[in-house]
């Protein structure tokens, strides 16, 4: 059903394996050469130890998905890593501190090296050879050498047969360097809010609704939780979600497990209005829906991903009061999905058996069954294809142990990323450095060095150190909604200027001293091409006040060429604690330097001057929806030199290259209606420079656009909340 009448203000928005048992003759022998050791004058020497085990692992190449380059230092001699049938190939562990080598053993299956040699680095760059053969002989090679290294890798220049080069494992022994105390280990428990169920669980119900009962109405509480359902089917399940609660199923697909049930999210606690649903998430799932449909009623960062309904989904709450969403990725919808009083949405690379409206913004790229290009009338905005896409990565269990997927990326992606065998690779746990609350800065960025990647668990980290991500492919994965809080005005997480660096799942909440960013992806100035393996920013939301205090000059910046930012709700709070025009003053929203970047689902809100500035070349953005800050107070608040108020989406005068498709801006200047803004979007025009589906609204009349892009569109008037809109622009 369509809703012409404005909204109200939003009164805001792997286990160890066990050992062999050792026998009784094994026993006394330890115990006797434990009291020899006791009477023998000599130093005390550290043993060496296994390094490589579970840590970071790069290889030129990879036969096929079954065969990934972690395969070789898993401690497993079950698993591989093979590379293609060329020369030459090598495969590099990183140690994650430079380490004393003393020993490599090579265990080879029948693919095996002629030639090869061992080199070791302590910068990834510069390379000694500490070991080299043309004789070599396969099958188990115990290597004694010795040197310095982070960096420890296998060269391979000449095959012993027609395939490529296959290990079973890759194995670095020596010392750590001394001073550096004892090294962060990798894996671990969940912790206590991550909420773990199988099919013979008792009372799953019971369980699932306390945290809901506890988090329906927590819009800006301390409580964070993530419920993880193993493989299986579980019957009669209604799983309520509420704020700051995350639900997955742990198979490599959806259909691994299954609910003859829902997942729910309606509005009963704010009277059925769902505008103010955000920071939850369902993901991994396939539902059979009690009555057929399920309901998934939400507004900004409230993500459905990887998710299978076999029946329709409606993502209206009870009573179709209003509601303001919302994004759905890599998911089939058997049945109908019915948005009735959305008033916008963006659904990429997933497939729907139908669509029944809209009301001003519906976004589809890369969905099958998606409804025809028609806006305005309808309002749809439908693109074939996403240009380029790389799923969320997500924990799931192989046996009994937790791993991490990574997806491939995908280019020109269209329907599901699971409809077949997976594309991607997957990290055992070990490789986590599994972060809980109460770590510190220090020890989380110890850990980066270390090799390590994060896995967050629920919970609310303060970090008076930036948290900085330097190594490329790293992933920082959080579970429920973990909130990281910068103190003392730092900027709470950096990455370098590297490729493949996966963000996703996190919220970072401003601080009471301004940060001057709350979140930095790549250095100012940098340069490197990452279109082979760009950055992923997924999931990651930046909000300033509503739960206290908070300020910060920009929300997030984007410098690194090439990144996908793939979902991100930016908000400056227009409710809760800590709000006012200058309480929570925040300028900026999303600043991009980098070229190539592509936005997909873009949701930027209520910053003080521009919420988007776009200053990098070729920069594409599918699906952007935004509110003008409520609360200025006058006119002279917002004014911008001779312009009248700041847009939402600025694109620089010095860039050439830029295209948007289905970009929506909305103003609501309840403190002074009077307020006129010139445009909603502020562009250079430039052949190259081009825009598709555009709308601008007045909410009830509180404030005006008198124009949509530039000097472009008809204004808005009048209290009918009926969008100003552009088809194409220029």
């Amino acid at each position: 059903m369509l809703i012409s009448a404005v909204r109200p203000r939003r009164a805001g928005g792997r286990l160890p394996r066990p050992g062999p048992r050792r026998t009784l003759a094994g026993a006394l022998a330890g115990i006797l050469a434990a009291a020899l050791l006791t009477l023998l004058p000599t130093p005390a020497q550290a043993a060496p130890a296994l390094l490589s085990q579970g840590k970071t692992v790069t290889a030129s190449s990879e036969e096929n998905y079954g065969t990934p380059a972690t395969g070789a230092v898993d401690g497993n001699n079950g698993t591989r890593w093979s590379s293609a049938a060329a020369d030459p190939q090598w495969i590099k562990v990183d140690l994650g501190a430079t380490a004393s080598v003393s020993q490599i053993v090579l265990r080879w299956e029948t693919a095996y090296a002629k030639a090869y040699r061992i080199e070791f680095s302590t910068d990834n760059s510069t390379w000694t050879t500490a070991y080299s053969t043309a004789a070599g002989s396969g099958g188990n090679e115990t290597l004694n050498v010795s040197g310095s290294a982070r960096y420890v890798r296998m060269y391979g220049t000449t095959r012993a047969t027609q395939y490529g080069y296959s290990l079973w494992e890759f194995q670095v022994f020596g010392t750590t360097g001394g001073g550096g105390g004892d090294p962060i280990p990798g894996g671990g428990d969940l912790g206590p809010n991550v909420l773990v169920f199988d099919p013979s669980t008792p009372d799953i119900q019971g369980k699932v609704d306390a945290v809901f009962k506890q988090q329906e109405s927590a819009q800006f509480g301390t409580g964070r939780y993530q419920l993880l359902f193993k493989p299986g089917t579980y019957n009669n399940i209604n799983a309520n979600i509420g704020f700051y609660t995350s639900i997955s199923g742990l198979g490599l697909s959806p259909d691994d497990t299954t609910f003859n049930g829902d997942v729910t999210v309606d509005a009963g606690w704010f009277n059925g209005n769902a505008t103010q649903n955000f920071w939850r998430s369902a993901e991994n799932l396939a539902l059979n829906p009690v009555n057929g449909t399920n309901r998934w009623a939400v507004s900004q960062a409230a993500p459905f991903r990887r998710m299978h309904v076999k029946g329709g989904l409606n993502l209206a709450p009870t009573g179709y009061g209003w509601a303001s969403g919302g994004y759905i990725a890599d998911s089939k919808i058997d049945g109908t999905v019915g948005p009735y009083s959305q008033q916008q949405w963006y659904t990429r690379d997933s497939s729907v058996g139908g669509w029944t409206n809209g009301v001003w913004n519906m976004v589809f790229s890369g969905v099958q069954g998606a409804p025809a290009q028609g806006f305005p009338n309808p309002p749809y905005t439908t693109l074939d294809t996403t240009p380029v896409s790389r799923e969320k990565p997500f924990l799931y269990l192989d046996g009994n142990d937790y791993k991490v997927f990574v997806p491939a990326k995908r280019t020109n992606a269209r329907g599901v990323s699971w409809a077949g065998t997976p594309q991607g690779q997957s990290l055992p746990l070990s490789q986590f450095y599994v972060v809980k609350p109460g770590a510190t800065a220090t020890t989380i960025n110890a850990a980066l060095d270390q090799g390590l990647n994060l896995l967050f668990t629920p919970g609310v980290y303060h970090v008076d150190k930036t948290i900085d991500v330097k190594r490329a492919n790293t992933v920082v994965l959080g579970l429920g909604l973990a909130t990281i809080i910068p103190d003392n005005g730092v900027t709470a997480m950096r990455v370098a200027d590297v490729d493949g660096v996966k963000l996703a799942g996190f919220l970072i909440d401003a601080g009471q001293v301004n940060s001057s960013t709350l979140l930095e992806v790549g250095p100012a100035g940098a340069a490197a091409d990452h279109a082979a393996n760009p950055t992923t920013v997924q999931d990651v939301f930046i909000r300033v006040g509503g739960a206290g205090p908070g300020k910060a000059t920009t929300g997030m910046v984007v410098n690194s060429d090439d990144t996908i930012i793939d979902h991100t709700w930016l908000w400056r709070a227009d409710h809760g604690d800590g709000v006012g025009w200058e309480t929570n003053r925040a300028d900026y929203g999303l600043r991009v330097n980098g070229d190539d970047v592509l936005a997909t689902g873009l949701f930027v809100e209520h910053f003080n001057k521009y919420d988007v500035e776009w200053y990098g070349n070729n920069g594409k953005t599918i699906f952007f929806q935004n509110e003008k800050a409520y609360d200025a107070p006058n006119q002279a608040a917002v004014q911008n030199g001779a312009v009248k108020g700041y847009a939402a989406y600025k694109v620089a005068d010095s860039v050439t290259t830029h295209e948007g498709w289905g970009l929506g801006s909305y103003c609501y200047y309840n403190v002074d209606p009077t307020i006129r803004q010139d445009h909603g979007f502020e562009v250079p025009v430039k052949p190259g420079v081009k825009f598709h589906d555009l709308l601008v609204v007045s909410l009830g009349g509180n404030g005006q656009y008198e124009h949509v892009v530039n000097s472009t569109g008809p204004g808005t008037s009048g209290t009918s909340t009926v969008p100003s809109t552009v088809t194409s622009f220029p």
